[in-house]
């Protein structure tokens, strides 16, 4: 049987999931629906297939590099590759680069190509679906699957299948057909030859590229030369930026799946849900007689059809009907239900305005650990830092600020310029500003500390790094 690597697009903002996913931490790596994230649980996914699916190429923002990695490890995963982009240029270009890295060392596998958002309610008929697929994609078909749809859905574009459907074939594509008016849906629904675009797909990576190479020979040759360019960079490979730049930005259905005479459709009816907006949540979650759906700490007296997410406090709706209510530690939003899409708009206010609740949460993550953003003010800020064990922060020093830090628990070993001293708990050291420092946790357990800063300016480009071990500028 023809090698099958799975193709992991990691890339997106999710900002329909607004206040929870945010742009450095994004909706896939977060617990959406429970506890492990959305990207996770697609690895957990994998399990299963074939026996070497558990080596998936992920393709990946490269500010969520650090994410991918520790989010790998701990779902027990060692990636074939963790592909980094320089720049967001839609589904083909990351898949074109997905396919490259797959024909390294004369390989040429079928590719599972799987967006890293998507939940299912039965992953057995996933799992179906995809050796049906595979099958065709060996014979050098490129599949998509196409969900088996339950109502009339204007969001989603739709897949006309040439002829009567069928769950252990794959069938030639009609056509491809974007997202339409409500009675054209109903059409759509009552014919029974049409399929929601899922965004998956799969076929050998030569045949991909030679399709590319047909349809879009630009994007093929910049994706050719980003890829021959590009450099290793711890467990990453960065693409060359400046190559990769000059790629067509299109998605992977206009650049080659609507253009292809090769495309079959495997149909896929597994509770599918793209976790596109909060409404969707609440509809893939457990509900209470009341149609509530709640994560966290919440109190519904006479609340109906609602979803409740409490982040870091008590949430209490009383009396309210189809409401959307996510509490984060520095933002909370309250919605109709109905208006769930429009949380992008605010997203995008937000942006024009410059706030830091778009980009950021209070808490930080690092590859080193993270730091939560307790208190600040005129001239002082306090953060609650964690230091995973063997992690260091970089060697830097700062213009503006001074830092003290007081260490909770465990032990750090600090650099004082050219001192370096143990730091246990109940003990502090302070740094004054323009002094040359690190921080390392030594131990076997987590390093908790406070720092207060204080000085006359406090922001995080206040960091000059001389020495780091995840190669940060």
């Amino acid at each position: 049987m023809t090698q099958l690597v799975p193709v992991i697009l990691s890339g997106g903002t999710g900002s329909r999931l607004w206040p929870l996913s945010r742009a450095m931490r994004p909706k896939q790596f977060l617990g959406v629906t429970e506890d492990a994230s959305l990207f996770q649980l697609t690895l957990k996914r994998l399990q299963g297939i074939t026996a070497d699916a558990m080596r998936p190429i992920v393709v990946a923002n490269n500010d969520h590099r650090f994410l991918v990695g520790e989010q790998c490890r701990e779902a027990g995963v060692e990636p074939h590759s963790i592909v980094l982009e320089p720049m967001a240029r839609n589904t083909a270009p990351a898949i074109a680069a997905a396919a490259l890295a797959a024909q390294a060392n004369g390989a040429d596998p079928v590719l599972l190509v799987l967006p890293s958002d998507h939940v299912f309610a039965n992953v057995p008929a996933f799992h179906h679906a995809v050796r049906v697929g595979l099958k065709a994609a060996e014979g050098g078909a490129l599949v998509t699957f196409g969900i088996v749809p339950t109502h009339a859905e204007t969001g989603y574009g739709y897949v006309k299948a040439s002829q009567a459907l069928d769950a252990n074939a794959a069938v030639p594509v009609q056509q491809f057909v974007e997202k339409p008016d409500l009675a054209t849906a109903q059409a759509y629904l009552k014919d029974g030859s049409y399929t929601w675009n899922s965004g998956m797909f799969m076929f050998k990576a030569s045949v991909f590229l030679e399709e590319l190479g047909k349809a879009n020979p630009a994007m093929l040759q910049a994706c050719q030369a980003a890829w021959t360019k590009a450099q290793k960079d711890l467990e990453f490979v960065r693409l060359d930026k400046e190559a990769f730049a000059s790629s067509p930005s299109d998605s992977v259905d206009y650049a080659v799946m609507e253009k292809t005479s090769k495309a079959v459709v495997v149909p896929l009816d597994a509770g599918w849900n793209d976790v596109g907006a909060w409404s969707a949540v609440w509809q893939v979650l457990p509900q209470d007689a009341q149609g509530n759906a709640t994560r966290g700490d919440v109190l519904l007296e006479g609340a109906t059809n609602s979803y409740v997410h409490a982040d870091s406090r008590l949430v209490a709706l009383i009396g309210v009907d189809d409401l959307v209510v996510v509490e984060t530690t520095d933002a909370v939003l309250v919605a109709h239900k109905d208006k769930a899409q429009d949380v992008k708009k605010v997203v995008d206010r937000l942006k024009a305005q410059k706030r830091p609740e778009v980009d950021l949460h209070r808490e930080v993550f690092r590859p080193w650990g993270s730091y939560d953003s307790v208190d600040s003010g005129g001239r002082f800020q306090v953060k609650r830092i964690t230091v995973k064990p063997g992690a260091k922060l970089s060697l830097q020093m700062h213009h503006h600020r001074a830092e003290h830090w007081v260490v909770v628990s465990g032990t750090a070993s600090v650099r004082l310029g050219d001192e370096v001293k143990l730091v246990t708990e109940n003990e502090s050291v302070y740094i004054p500003v323009g002094v040359t420092h690190s921080l390392e946790n030594p131990g076997k357990v987590p390093l908790h500390l406070i720092e207060v800063q204080s000085g006359s300016y406090l922001g995080e480009d206040d960091i000059v790094r001389f020495e780091d071990l995840y190669g940060r500028a």
